[in-house]
């Protein structure tokens, strides 16, 4: 293995296209190198449209963050025209922010990174008793009976005996990287199974308060539900009563289920809390609001903004995304050209989306990582490299002296007995998607209940009349709209110019962290990742490259939306 490159293409259980290349010392990863493979085309589609109707397009940047890019977008809008939005819509879209979190949480866990950590095979040979009090020792969840647990490993010996593995499919099964011993393996498989039908109920608090999911409906201005307890078609006193009880449903299986799951899980894997940190740079712009303002309140927000360097939970710094020397995007090793140069960095008022494909055609053996090697952009902040996600939130409210978050990551380490230090890696990044769920889960209920005061006070506005008309619109506007997304800081920039879009730009989490190495040869969070401390067993087999890259959640079908630069079609599939 001295050597050679590992190369893991495509990685599997990710949203879009993502290709890992590992540059090997030995067994040791001596570099690595993210290369986002797909290319789409939203940003140049949107210009010459109606700001107004710009979040139905950016929704579609993606399948599964939907509703994400949609209130980035609205909010871009607001922000531009200084749009206010009623208390209601605010505690509306929280709870609709809120749900997505916590629905995409408990789907990471299981279906996207557990199999990383879950050997599915090995269950085969656990006793349903021993799983039964295993599960039963973690918490008083009401499905752990020997007979529950017996009822699973037929399902999954049936699975496996018609050689129908299928949603467990693309692991490793035996490899020795695997720790948990049978009954444990058990469990985590029916929990896995458990969740699948879990987040169909969940998923239902999008259908209520905007129509439908994905893709529910948005409103620049507020949110298009109207609300009359006395109505059919609106928000009424019974779907009011859905949203509870998909509450009390995300918090029972989120206390019951996933969060001792995953300390379960993660106490046979602490030698992953000093592997896969990288960067040490932390950033988050701040979302949930909670003054009644919208976002124009940012000390009122459940998660403040801010950026953290060098690991200095001491220091936070500010952050102003309309500062054109804090945020830039590079492509120096992207496909993309500046028309002032590929070695500029660009704020994304100013953003281009230029194609430039000069690679190799597939298939080929290696990455030219010498020359332009993704279609992921690599954004900056001021100069700094910076790691976005449920990691960099959770160490941003407990720095920020968040009571919750004090509690339970001290709590966490704690239960593990791992230091402080293990916050930052691997199984850091992981516990905190975790820990942050369980925060959103409590939170949520707050929200709930001022949504419903409100109410019974006779405030039922969720829309704001007032600056619809583009009439009154400035003749050029420009704004920014962020958020804190599942996976990590999200921000939509709009330039407005007689009452149309002239530039959009969309910098998502996953180009925070999957970018390529910038003009300075400063490499992204996942390649920085790869790069600290990580071996590799067998090179056939890299089941350390998925955990690592899993804990980020990768999402590269937001990372990359683009056309070519006359805006026309590049591919055409047909389906005959």
């Amino acid at each position: 293995m001295s050597n050679e490159r590992v190369v893991v293409d495509p990685i599997t259980r990710i949203e879009g296209h993502l290709r890992i290349e590992a540059q090997m010392n030995g067994d040791k990863i001596e570099s690595a190198y993210s290369s986002g493979t797909m290319v789409r085309g939203i940003e140049v589609i949107l210009q010459g449209r109606d700001p107004r109707d710009a979040w139905a397009f950016a929704q579609r940047i993606c399948g599964v963050c939907t509703l994400v890019h949609g209130l980035a977008s609205i909010r871009s809008v607001e922000n531009a025209l200084n749009y206010t939005i009623p208390k209601n819509a605010e505690l509306i879209r929280n709870l609709m922010n809120g749900a997505q979190y916590i629905h995409d949480h408990v789907m990471h866990f299981y279906h996207l990174h557990a199999l990383d950590w879950v050997d599915v095979v090995s269950a085969l040979s656990a006793d349903p008793k021993a799983t039964s009090e295993l599960a039963q020792s973690l918490s008083n969840y009401p499905k752990s009976s020997p007979g529950y647990f017996s009822d699973m490993k037929k399902k999954l010996k049936e699975f496996v005996e018609a050689g129908q593995l299928g949603i467990f499919a693309k692991a490793y099964w035996g490899h020795p990287a695997y720790k948990l011993p049978p009954e444990a393996n058990l469990m985590a498989v029916a929990h896995y199974l458990e969740a699948l039908s879990w987040q169909r109920d969940v998923a239902k608090l999008h259908a209520i308060f905007g129509g439908k999911n994905p893709h529910p409906n948005f409103l620049v201005g507020g949110v298009a539900s109207p609300i009359d307890l006395n109505s059919d078609s609106a928000i009424n006193s019974k779907r009011l009563s859905q949203v509870q009880e998909i509450i009390n449903q995300m918090r029972t299986f989120v206390d019951q289920v996933y969060i001792p799951d995953l300390l379960a899980i993660a106490g046979f894997y602490k030698d992953w809390g000093s592997r896969g940190e990288g960067l040490g740079n932390f950033l988050t712009y701040g979302d949930f609001p909670t003054a009644g303002k919208g976002m124009g309140d940012p000390s009122s927000y459940l998660v403040p903004g801010g950026a953290i360097l060098n690991r200095d939970l001491t220091t936070i710094h500010e952050v102003d995304m309309n500062d054109p020397s804090q945020i830039q995007e590079f492509v120096s090793h992207s496909w993309y050209d500046y028309n002032g140069g590929k070695d500029q960095g660009l704020h994304p008022y100013d953003g281009e989306t230029q194609l430039n494909y000069t690679g190799p055609k597939p298939p080929y053996q290696h990455l030219d990582v010498d020359q332009s090697y993704s279609w992921l952009k690599s954004p900056r902040w001021k100069g700094h490299a910076m790691e976005v996600g449920p990691l960099s939130r959770v160490l941003m409210l407990y720095a920020s002296g968040n009571e919750q978050a004090k509690e339970l990551v001290n709590l966490t380490l704690n239960t593990l007995d791992v230091p402080v230090t293990a916050l930052f890696s691997t199984l850091g990044r992981t516990a905190a998607r975790g820990l942050e769920t369980k925060i959103f889960c409590d939170t949520m209920q707050g929200w709930y209940d001022d949504l419903i005061t409100n109410i019974k006070a006779g405030d039922t506005r969720t829309f704001n009349e007032v600056l619809w008309e583009p009439s009154t619109w400035p003749k050029q506007a420009r704004g920014v709209g962020y958020m804190e997304a599942p996976r990590g800081a999200l921000a939509h920039w709009i330039v407005i110019e007689n009452q149309k879009i002239q530039n959009y730009q969309a910098v998502v989490p996953s180009t925070w962290n999957a970018g390529p190495r910038d003009q300075n040869g400063q490499a992204g969070a996942y390649e920085a990742a790869l790069e600290d401390n990580h071996t590799l067993h067998d090179p056939e087999q890299p089941v350390e490259i998925l955990r690592t890259i899993h804990s980020f959640d990768p999402c590269i079908a937001c990372a990359v939306h683009l056309t070519d630069p006359d805006g026309e079609e590049i591919t055409s599939v047909k389906v005959r």
